[in-house]
Formats: structure tokens, C-alpha cells, sequence
């Protein structure tokens, strides 16, 4: 079964309640209709109702399921104001409500408060936009104090296996994370992983060197983060500093790795240094070898929020509804 038909099905065994706070468009309004013909998902988008209502006529969908809420709606928009104010003294009520009318912050103060259990949103939006309102409401989970993301990516042929399932972080938000960023991106994508696929994470940190075999401000960065990585969650297999080949290949990884690792071989979670090296490698793995790449899907956050390119499309935005379901029910 195709990964993302996976995901919907677990989804289905227990429907979430899901925000789009961007529900002056089209394919949000669309989505949300078919995510509850389908079972995915409980669906809210913010908006006036008048607009979603001739986005659903204009795109022949029923609206039978989901829910409709104007941020400008006062009862709302007041306790909103109160709660955000209160997290924040050093934000007024009055500035807050200002604040939190934004459909942004509105929706992220609905998963904050536990009026929706995730956020999906970004088809009119930037991502920088998106982890800003999210950071400021839901915050961060314990120990991680930046958000990140990862892309899960399926190789058809990969070392003798059939779609071999691999995760690649940090390919899209973490330009250039410090040894405390990159050792939380390792943890918060092994834990990822663990909740999402299923799998028993083997997280590899890369760099250009293997366990000390070439020296470098950029080799102890990794080195670093490994240290801080392991005292920050014991229970996540992690091992580097690893060049690809060495976390990858058994054969490999006997030449070069000295002494037991579970990791060595056979990870299943790739740690890149930088933005750089992540962004190539994941469209490298997905042009040339062929692979299935589902991402970016953000982390980190105290509850689930997801990204959208500003490209997606209506399959693509229930793909995601879907996966942040999954999440949620992770999550408790």
C-alpha cells in the first residue's frame, strides 16, 4: 500500500480535529469537504462563512461536517486574547486581540487551547509565518527550543531492499543549526519516526567524516550534537559523526567503524549538517534514484502543526491532514 494510503487509513480509525485557517481558498475548502466524506479527518476552517460557502458551491462540495469559524468572532476572539495576554504579560489584551484575529495565530490558539487537535496551513502563507505563530501559541515541546522538519522518503532499490523507508532532516527549515539545534533535530525526527512509521529510529548524524577521520569545526559540530543529543533523550539509538556510506552500508560500515554501534549500517533516520546538504541530498535521492519524497512535515511543536507548499494541491492537502492526524493520535 502507497505510504500516504497507509497513513489515511490509520487516520480513519480515529478522525481529529483538524484547523485550516486559510479557508478563503479553494482547495483548503474542497479538502476539508472530502476529508470528511472520507473519514480522515474533523475539519474547521477560519473564514467568513458567506466566502466558504460560495468556495464550496463554486467547487461543488457539501460542507455537511465541517466547521466554519470567523476569527473576527467576538467570544473567541476575546477568550483568545485573554489566554495569549496571560502566557505573555508583556502583551496586552487589547494588542492581543489584534494578534490573535490573524487566522495564523486564531487557529494556532485553537490547538493551544484544545479547541482543534492540529493545524494544517501554508497554501497562502510562508512557512516562516506559520512556525511565528505556532512558536509564539503552541510553543515548543520539552528540550527543543526551534522548530524543523523532515522529509520521509521511499527508495524503490535501495541496498537490496524494496522501497526502502528513510528520513532525511533537516531539509527545509534549519539553514545552518548550531550544535544544540542539530542535536534536537536528531531527537525530535527520531521520535518522529517512531510515532509516524512505526519503526524502531536508528539515527545516523552526517558529516564528511567518520568518527574522527578528518578534523574540522564542522566535523565537532556534529560531534557536539551527538553529545547533547544523547544526555537530551538516552532512549534513541544515535551514533556519528558518519559519512553517508558508513551509516548505510554494512560493508562499509565494518571497514570503518571500530568498536560496536547500533547504528553503523543500518540507520533508518539521516541527520544532515546543514540545509544545504540535506536539500541536495533528498533531491538527488528523489530524481535520480527514483524515490517517493513526502515532505516537508514540521516538528518540534508542543502539539501538531503542518506546513503546505503554496503549490498544493487538494490530494496533497489531504495527504497532510492525514498525516497530522496520525500525529495527534500519537500525541495523545
Amino acid at each position: 500500500m502507497d505510504l500516504i494510503a497507509q497513513f489515511v487509513d490509520r487516520a480513519r480509525r480515529s478522525p481529529k480535529r483538524i484547523v485550516y485557517p486559510e479557508g478563503d481558498d479553494a482547495r483548503i475548502v474542497k479538502a476539508a469537504a472530502l476529508a470528511v466524506q472520507r473519514g480522515i479527518a474533523k475539519p474547521t476552517v477560519l473564514g467568513k462563512p458567506e466566502v466558504v460557502k460560495a468556495l464550496a458551491s463554486r467547487t461543488a462540495v457539501d460542507l455537511t461536517g465541517v466547521g466554519i469559524v470567523d476569527p473576527d468572532s467576538p467570544a473567541e476572539t476575546e477568550a483568545f486574547a485573554k489566554d495569549y495576554s496571560a502566557s505573555r504579560p508583556e502583551i496586552s489584551v487589547a494588542v492581543a486581540k489584534r494578534l490573535v484575529k490573524r487566522p495564523l495565530f486564531f487557529s494556532s490558539m485553537m490547538v493551544k487551547t484544545g479547541t482543534a487537535d492540529g493545524m494544517v496551513g501554508g497554501v497562502a502563507s510562508t512557512t516562516a509565518s506559520l512556525i511565528q505563530a505556532a512558536g509564539l501559541t503552541i510553543g515548543f515541546e520539552p528540550g527543543v527550543s526551534t522548530a524543523s522538519s523532515f522529509f520521509i522518503m521511499v527508495v524503490p532499490e535501495c541496498l537490496g531492499e524494496k522501497d526502502k523507508v528513510l528520513v532525511f532532516a533537516d531539509a527545509a527549515v534549519c539553514i545552518d543549526p548550531n550544535a544544540q539545534q542539530l542535536a534536537e533535530i536528531a531527537v525530535t525526527t527520531g521520535r518522529s519516526a517512531r510515532a509516524l512509521l512505526g519503526i524502531e529510529p536508528r539515527i545516523a548524524l552526517l558529516s564528511f567524516s567518520t568518527k574522527g577521520s578528518a578534523s574540522h569545526p564542522h566535523v565537532d559540530k556534529v560531534v557536539e550534537a551527538l553529545k547533547l543529543a544523547r544526555a537530551l533523550d538516552p532512549s534513541l539509538a544515535m551514533d556519528g559523526e558518519f559519512q553517508a556510506d558508513s551509516a548505510l552500508v554494512p560493508r562499509v560500515a565494518a571497514r570503518k567503524v571500530k568498536g560496536e554501534s547500533a547504528v553503523a549500517g543500518k540507520a533508518n533516520v539521516l541527520i544532515f549538517p546543514d540545509l544545504d546538504a540535506a536539500n541536495i541530498a533528498y533531491k538527488l535521492t528523489q530524481y535520480l534514484g527514483n524515490a517517493r519524497a513526502y515532505g516537508p512535515i514540521l516538528q518540534g511543536f508542543a502539539k501538531p502543526v503542518c506546513d503546505l507548499s503554496r503549490g498544493a494541491s487538494v490530494d496533497d492537502i489531504l495527504g497532510v491532514t492525514a498525516i497530522i492526524g496520525v500525529k495527534c493520535a500519537a500525541s495523545g
